[in-house]
């Protein structure tokens, strides 16, 4: 009787371990990730890069984990009120940030406020696509590569302007940094959006903008404005002619605006392994490839590795060109 006793009160104690241990129904639910709808939150208004890239992967993610991959636009503060939702929110793999540069590399330089810092409170997990600027010129101004342009701005010191969709953003950046590497002095004139930003310089109110292919390619394909460098590491497809800065002399000059996935800090790393290869071999898709290439926009799908060392480096980088033209925040 005794024998049989202790028998059974071991079994109790084995069922009560098997169900109360709490790393083994956190097992399982990360197994089972995802098993409801998740939540994409864009922390800029819809129609941006981020958001067309993002909808052209978004049925075969769907398809992939059989749940929904909700687009919430939660724009403000250059793009701080969104990422900081993402930030607070449950680790749980059911929200996740899609940011641009500015999120996790430029706005922690700019905004001396900020309540997080992108690269301790968020985990990367893939940086998605990349879309390089384009050095665009209004087409009366007379030069046709990058070279002639600096020699002109040089000619013509502290006379010729540079759009820009305001103060800190990828394309005032771009400008600063163009302008520190060729030792140009151009006037700044920042509009609010990318819209005014290229009225103003079809309207000749200022001669240079470098900017995302997207916000420009019809001005460019009506002969209204002028491509003259792309400054990423490749050539466009859309933009064969066009060649790059580095090509033009100007290596140093790689510049434009990524765009990646992450997730709050304490996200299993399961999950965040889980969706960036899903990811990867969505971005993988020729048909997808193209849908992006024909947006002037690079996909990439990199490592969660990959992405930490990306955002690192270019935080370094960043915070020197802030740092010496003295930007600040509108």
């Amino acid at each position: 009787m005794m024998r049989k006793t202790r028998q059974f009160l071991g079994s109790i104690a084995a069922f009560c371990v098997a169900v109360f241990t709490p790393t083994h129904g956190v097992s399982a639910e990360q197994d089972a990730w995802p098993n409801r709808p998740v939540r994409v939150v864009i922390p800029y208004a819809p129609g941006n890069t981020g958001d067309i890239t993002f909808r052209l992967i978004q049925n075969q993610l769907e398809a992939k984990f059989g749940v929904r991959f909700l687009i919430d636009n939660k724009s403000g503060a250059s793009g701080n009120i969104g990422a900081e939702e993402v930030v607070r929110a449950a680790a749980d793999g059911y929200t996740f940030l899609l940011g641009s540069t500015n999120n996790y590399v430029t706005n922690a330089s700019l905004i001396k406020s900020m309540r997080f810092d992108p690269m301790k409170d968020l985990v990367p997990i893939t940086m998605i696509s990349n879309a390089p600027s384009v050095v665009v010129v209004n087409a009366n101004l007379a030069v046709n590569t990058l070279a002639e342009l600096t020699a002109l701005a040089k000619k013509e010191s502290g006379k010729l302007a540079f759009a820009s969709p305001g103060n800190g953003t990828p394309p005032h950046l771009a400008a600063e940094l163009y302008k520190q590497l060729a030792g140009v002095d151009l006037i700044h004139v920042p509009y609010r959006g990318s819209a005014p930003a290229v009225q103003g310089l079809l309207g000749g109110d200022t001669q240079i903008y470098m900017t995302a292919l997207s916000s420009v390619a019809g001005n460019i394909s009506a002969g209204k404005l002028k491509a003259i460098a792309v400054a990423g590491p490749h050539r466009l497809s859309v933009l064969p002619n066009v060649p790059t800065t580095a090509q033009q002399g100007v290596p140093e000059m790689i510049t434009g605006n990524w765009w990646g996935l992450s997730a709050p800090l304490g996200t299993d790393s399961k999950i965040i392994q889980k969706l960036a290869e899903a990811i990867q071999t969505v971005l993988n898709d020729p048909a997808v490839k193209q849908k992006y290439f024909e947006l002037g926009v690079t996909p990439v799908g990199s490592s969660p590795s990959e992405f930490a060392a990306q955002i690192a480096h270019e935080a370094s980088i960043w915070k020197k060109v802030i740092a010496r033209s003295g930007i600040q925040p509108e």
